[in-house]
């Protein structure tokens, strides 16, 4: 039996006239920038996130850095935030100017450790980008605590985490402001690259739009230094379709992660994900631990499962972010889990049969 890690396909398949129909229709109109479906689809989406403003950008990493400038963040400042996370977190914080100081991770959660965060602010500490890994929230009240107490901003990396659930709360209506990707395999994503950035606040969101379209709203007329950086009608008719059925896939993720945990029950050799009291996660990653990953990883694939690793190298060992000066044993857990981690095949079309399929798979490695 082959299982694909993500399987955009049968997504497509099980919906493509809803699918076509949306992109023909961009197709006759002709407006492929900046059109109505994509005024809509911003609308929904803050609509979907509980909240005010959303504005559709060409990617997550892109959001990011926006959504850093127009939070003030420049040359000189640091910006806290997960080790633990994909690079992107931190390249946007490069691309400000700005220098990204790592915080490790909590075991239980995967997410940054909040109780680590104040020992690392200094008087050039500006914002806290708190990363809803793998679909789960971070522990968001202290942080917000923390945040307040230090006059910080705070910048939620969602880009995994569309329609989680903090104590009642949408994640990306929490913080300042909030980054979504819309990648392919997200548990909304476009058929191609694109992003979202989310606020309540009416100044940065107006910033925003001036922002990622050269500076202005007007074509030659530019206020401000900005970038190309907007979401493609056709990528926003395509996410409009999805968005109507992202509710009911987020609930088949979980139903998928629960049965997963079930059938790998009494395995001592690996560790199910843990989920936080007081939140609904999403699961876009489905993450087991094991101290024999490698081996495990080998033997899937010669299975014709599909498995991966998010993520293999911390940010404070990448080759990119030398220059910060970081060394091995700087971030104890992140670095042991590194090592340990597997992302499990993980879709809402992925089905029982595949899961015990998988799950058989992992018992008789181990009972080799």
């Amino acid at each position: 039996m082959k299982i694909n890690f993500v399987d955009i396909q049968k997504q497509y398949v099980l919906h493509q006239d809803e699918f076509d129909s949306a992109i023909k229709k961009v197709m006759i109109k002709g407006d492929f920038i900046l059109g109505e479906e994509l005024i809509n689809f911003e609308k929904e989406f803050a609509k979907f996130c509980n909240a005010k403003y959303c504005i559709g950008v060409a990617s997550g990493t892109d959001g990011l850095f926006i959504a850093l400038k127009v939070l003030g963040i420049k040359p000189g400042d640091e910006v806290i935030t997960a080790a633990n996370t994909f690079i992107a977190t931190a390249l946007a914080i490069t691309m400000v100017g700005a220098t990204p100081v790592f915080v490790d991770m909590d075991p239980q959660s995967y997410n940054i450790d909040p109780q680590q965060i104040e020992g690392k602010i200094t008087k050039k500490t500006k914002a806290i980008i708190p990363v809803h890994l793998y679909g789960q929230p971070a522990d968001m009240d202290i942080i917000l605590k923390i945040a307040k107490k230090y006059k910080l901003k705070i910048l939620e990396d969602a880009c995994q985490a569309h329609g989680a659930i903090y104590k009642q709360q949408r994640v990306g209506s929490i913080g300042d402001i909030a980054v979504f990707s819309f990648y392919p395999g997200k548990n909304i994503g476009a058929f191609g690259d694109g992003g979202a950035i989310v606020t309540n606040n009416k100044k940065l969101a107006d910033k925003i739009v001036f922002l990622r379209n050269w500076g202005g709203k007007i074509k030659y007329h530019h206020e401000i230094k900005g970038i190309n950086s907007r979401l493609d009608t056709i990528q926003a008719a395509v996410l409009r379709v999805k968005l109507r059925y992202l509710e009911e896939w987020n609930k088949k993720r979980k139903e998928h992660a629960d049965y997963y945990t079930k059938a790998l029950s009494g395995l001592a050799s690996i560790t199910v994900p843990k989920e936080l009291s007081n939140v609904i996660p999403v699961y876009h990653l489905y993450v087991i631990q094991t101290t024999q990953r490698d081996a495990l990883l080998d033997y899937l694939r010669k299975k014709d499962i599909s498995v991966g690793i998010h993520y293999p190298i911390p940010i404070h060992l990448q080759k990119a972010y030398k220059d910060l000066g970081y060394k091995k044993g700087d971030f104890p857990e992140t670095e042991k889990y590194a090592k340990k981690i597997l992302s499990l095949p993980m879709y809402p079309e992925l089905t029982e049969k595949e899961i015990d399929y998988i799950a058989l798979s992992i018992k008789e490695f181990f009972n080799q």
